[in-house]
């Protein structure tokens, strides 16, 4: 009984000492975060080769935002799979990549307990020759490139004040190639000249500096190298070089070093005139100087030839054996079409036809007619041709332009007055309701919209020469 007595004071005793005060420490601080003002998900602009400083105002309760925090920031270069990382604060370098919007991130780390932070953001990066045109022009002889500012100031002969040196010779196009399966983009401008050299320069987007010979572009170069035309419609360059259709390679990883180059030509007997189609994954079609035939290649650039069918009876012309061989203009696309050959006596005479290459089981070509042009008297050596995506055509006689309709023979001459000076290029807008129209010295762009007859609604002058062909860049 005593030692019952003895347990139940102990446990008084124990309830007593639990009701005290408890003096402990209830107050509790959790760490302060730091905060930034203006920062998270902003866009930054960079310019290449500028310096890209950003400094945000970092504020942290009870602490040093440059003593007691560290900086780590991270640019994604999406398009080599890395990233861009550095450390430290402000973020201060010479930026040089690509121009494009880039995801970034900024990660502050407190010194004090190891807490991290994230902070999202985005770098906007452009370059002098972001936005504009870019020409394409000869001046006595000389290849000259131009590029015309947003603002409209020209930039004129640019190759020649960035390397010192001029372009090679007999310039034929200005081809935009477009980033990796990014249709009417520009990582690069070719500068295709047939000079039998080096076949022209390629040129960074970015910078409009020389990134190699076009000749560099070949897994193997070919001893003559003398490139027509090239399409990048697709994401990736098809074109034509010494009279045969390339491919270049895509069946590698985009950023491998072979990725966009060309291995050997479309295998055949066939000497391609400089007007092809390319129908992406479904045909190739053009004209065979050498056989004087329209020719096809199936869908991965095999050369198909003249297997097609041909439809029709009481037929004005033979598609896989025409009489004429100079082919001045086609633009063919399923369904009607029209090409134009120059006779050797100078006249012009339009072919045009119904051209169905879809199903590779029933290719065939149906003639239409053969006539001598309703124009042909206006048509000169050097007369240039586009044509919209509903089947108008404009083309050039010395200082005019004529608008032509094929459907009722219409023939119209455009209202604008270029001063007497003759044409030396004609481009179409994408859509057909813009022509650019080149003459010695300027580029003009005239109205051709639908019930509109072509007046001038800009002009840029101080181009060197006679333009011949113009990249529109609006990115």
């Amino acid at each position: 009984m005593k030692q019952r007595q003895i347990y139940i004071a102990l446990l008084l005793f124990l309830g007593i000492l639990g009701c005290k005060k408890d003096l402990g420490n209830y107050d509790y601080n959790p760490p302060s975060e730091p905060v930034l003002e203006d920062f998270r998900d902003a866009t930054f602009d960079a310019n290449l080769g500028d310096t890209l400083i950003i400094e945000p105002n970092v504020v942290i309760e009870g602490a040093d935002p440059l003593k007691d925090l560290t900086y780590d920031w991270k640019i994604d270069v999406s398009e080599e799979a890395r990233s861009d990382d550095y450390k430290g604060y402000p973020l201060k370098l010479v930026y040089n990549l690509a121009p494009r919007l880039r995801e970034a991130k900024l990660t502050i780390t407190d010194n004090r307990n190891g807490m991290k932070y994230t902070f999202p953001f985005k770098i906007f990066g452009t370059t002098p020759f972001s936005t504009g045109q870019t020409i394409l022009s000869v001046e006595n002889g000389v290849t000259k490139l131009s590029f015309v500012k947003a603002d409209g100031t020209v930039l004129s002969d640019i190759y020649r004040s960035l390397h010192g040196v001029d372009l090679p010779e007999n310039p034929v196009q200005l081809f935009a190639k477009p980033i990796v399966y990014q249709g009417g983009t520009v990582e690069d401008y070719w500068v295709v000249c047939q000079d039998n050299a080096t076949g022209g320069v390629i040129l960074d987007g970015s910078s409009m500096l020389k990134k190699k010979d076009f000749s560099a572009q070949f897994l193997i170069t070919p001893p003559i190298v003398v490139p027509a035309v090239f399409d990048g419609s697709a994401g990736y360059p098809v074109g034509l070089i010494n009279g045969k259709l390339y491919q270049s390679i895509t069946t590698t990883a985009p950023f491998a070093p072979d990725f966009g180059k060309f291995a050997n030509a479309e295998a055949g007997d066939y000497d391609l005139a400089p007007f092809f189609t390319f129908a992406q994954g479904r045909y190739y079609f053009g004209f065979d100087r050498k056989s004087k035939a329209f020719v096809s290649f199936n869908s991965s650039g095999g050369f198909t030839g003249t297997t097609y069918k041909v439809n029709g009876t009481g037929l004005s012309f033979d598609p896989k054996k025409l009489d004429m061989d100079n082919l001045i203009f086609m633009r063919a696309v399923s369904g009607n079409s029209y090409a134009y050959f120059r006779s050797p006596a100078g006249e012009t005479y339009e072919y045009g036809f119904n051209l169905a290459m879809d199903d590779y089981n029933n290719r065939a070509i149906t003639p239409l007619h053969k006539k001598v042009f309703k124009g042909s008297a206006l048509v000169k050596a050097d007369t240039k041709w586009v044509k919209s995506p509903v089947d108008i055509f404009y083309f050039s006689s010395d200082d005019k332009i004529y608008r032509y309709n094929p459907i009722n023979e219409d023939i119209r001459q455009l209202t604008a007055d270029l001063g007497g000076r003759k044409v030396t290029m004609l481009q179409l807008s994408g859509d057909g309701n813009e022509l650019r129209v080149g003459v010695p010295g300027a580029m003009l762009r005239l109205d051709v919209r639908v019930g509109e007859t072509g007046k001038i609604l800009n002009t840029i002058s101080g181009i060197p020469g006679d333009p011949l062909d113009l990249v529109v860049k609006d990115y």
